[in-house]
């Protein structure tokens, strides 16, 4: 069936060719974003516009976010709009990001202009996978993203609206719904998007508190500085710490170390203290001063002590090793279960269960065994095999459940026993032998016996990724003959640290090995 349309027809319902406001949304699962979207099409409706929104969805959590996009325009009597479903590069008005990398992908995008768009973004982290798949530190520099966008958009607004929108009991759709407001990008009055809010009818008092906090913040601060390195804290050496035995351990820090360690000290004998007790941080103290006085006796006062400092945060780190013991631990810790309520938002009177992957080894079963027992199972690779089969399988572990609450728990009480287990002993042999290494080095060449307690850094987690970074750390260490007499041996050491944690399998390592080899 053919039908004829008369011109007399078009004008009937003629087209708008005004050119509409454009917004886009770029948040991820459970940000709230879609609430966001709907927000701003709710709300220029209400104040008479005609308004479209569509998203375009992330091929996955933290491989993309999810693009909502919406156009408006004030209705006109005749006049149907034109809108678009997708955002064109180089026409967007407002861009509004959920998180930093995403405002940087906005501006790759070219959805960010500097002639035209606005700009509001969080500058918060969710990592990708990218980022946490690196050995080694695999974030993204903030910093470059700041630049790109201060280059590309007309006006930026950056600050952490989600702390803020947690600080208020929200999300951060809330917050960022108030910058929105505050940034005056659309013609509309702060009372009309209040009502929005209200309009929504769930959660509208701690989204009214964050969509104002957000909204004065604008006012007062619209920006935020970022780093490229996280702010490190580090509580003072207090006169007491409440208890006699933890009162030794201060009191011994500040009579046995200098002033510059005493920082990185307080903070391993607290870790230590959680991960087994007040003996085992006396221990770690009673290491460190043995270091320390071999620093002291190689000049170490006149480089600030370095080799000691390093030995201070090195030696926690050594000591406080991942072992199932620990894993288990941190899983059933009260504070845990109050934080992912926190997290999830989960009210009083629910219930909140989490699903745990585990893949244990009988690696790690015998490790958590007594040393002699442990061993007799390893030399027998019959029975350690038929073992490791009925051991080594995927599973999903409900925390929240009676039965493996209580054997986690179980599992957590074996710290009483840590220091007869077969792991531990392991971990103390390796742990001498390296810091026998370093100081062996400090007569001879003593940045690079600094050098060599950093790289500790390599050896980290359990099961297969502690077998990984155990590899690394041997291979980086081999360079060691090579680069003892070298006066930029120091140099050298950290470039092989570097490289060995810029990938899993070690292929920048390669090649920097090869390049020692040379030299």
């Amino acid at each position: 069936m053919n039908e004829h349309v008369s011109m007399s027809d078009l004008g009937a319902s003629r087209l708008s060719t005004d050119k509409p406001l454009s917004l886009a949304v770029l948040a991820m699962g459970g940000q709230g974003g879609g609430v966001l979207a709907d927000w701003i099409v709710g709300l220029a409706e209400a104040e008479g516009w005609m308004a479209q929104t569509t998203s375009v969805p992330g091929v996955a959590q933290r491989t993309g976010a999810t693009i909502y996009y919406i156009e408006m325009l004030p209705a006109r009597d005749g006049h149907a709009p034109i809108f678009s479903l997708m955002p064109t590069p180089g026409d967007v008005d407002v861009v509004m990001a959920a998180e930093l990398m995403e405002a940087g992908r906005s501006v790759l995008r070219g959805l960010v202009t500097p002639d035209k768009t606005v700009l509001i973004a969080s500058t918060h982290r969710s990592f990708a996978v990218g980022e946490k798949e690196k050995p080694g530190d695999g974030i993204g520099n903030p910093e470059v993203v700041v630049e790109a966008t201060d280059f590309a958009a007309k006006r930026t607004i950056a600050f952490d609206m989600e702390t803020l929108a947690v600080r208020n009991g929200s999300v951060i759709s809330a917050s960022m719904f108030g910058a929105l407001a505050g940034s005056g990008a659309l013609p509309f009055a702060k009372q009309a998007f209040e009502a929005m809010i209200r309009a929504g009818g769930k959660g509208i008092e701690p989204s009214l508190k964050a969509f104002n906090a957000a909204f004065e913040r604008v006012k007062e601060k619209p920006r935020d500085a970022v780093s490229a390195t996280p702010l490190k804290h580090f509580d003072t050496l207090p006169e007491t710490a409440g208890h006699p035995a933890l009162d030794t351990l201060v009191n011994r820090i500040r009579a046995e170390f200098p002033e510059v360690a005493h920082p990185l000290l307080f903070a391993g004998a607290k870790r230590l203290t959680d991960y087994q007790d007040p003996a085992y941080a006396d221990e770690y103290l009673t290491r460190v001063a043995a270091l320390h006085a071999l620093d002291r006796k190689a000049g170490g006062a006149n480089k600030d002590f370095a080799l000691t400092v390093q030995a201070a945060k090195y030696v926690a780190v050594a000591m406080a090793y991942d072992d199932v013991i620990r894993v288990a631990d941190l899983k059933v810790r009260g504070s845990r279960f109050d934080r992912v309520r926190k997290e999830v938002g989960a009210k009083d009177d629910q219930i909140v269960y989490m699903t745990e992957y585990m893949h244990p080894r009988m690696d790690e079963v015998c490790g958590t065994m007594p040393k002699g027992m442990g061993l007799w199972i390893e030399n027998r690779p019959r029975l350690f095999a038929r073992l490791d089969r009925f051991v080594n399988k995927g599973r999903r572990v409900q925390t929240g459940t009676l039965f493996w609450f209580l054997g986690l728990y179980m599992v957590s009480g074996l710290r009483r026993i840590r220091r007869g287990t077969l792991r531990h002993s392991r971990e103390v042999d390796h742990r001498e032998a390296w810091l026998t290494a370093a100081s062996n080095l400090l007569t001879v060449n003593y940045d690079l016996a600094v050098e060599v307690l950093g790289n500790r850094r390599l050896v980290k987690g359990y099961s297969d990724t502690h077998v990984r970074g155990l590899s690394k750390f041997d291979r980086v260490m081999s360079a060691l003959p090579m680069l003892r007499d070298r006066e930029d041996g120091a140099a050298w050491m950290k470039r092989l640290r570097q490289a060995a944690l810029l990938d899993e399998n070690g292929i920048a390592l390669d090649g920097a090995l090869k390049t020692v080899e040379t030299l």
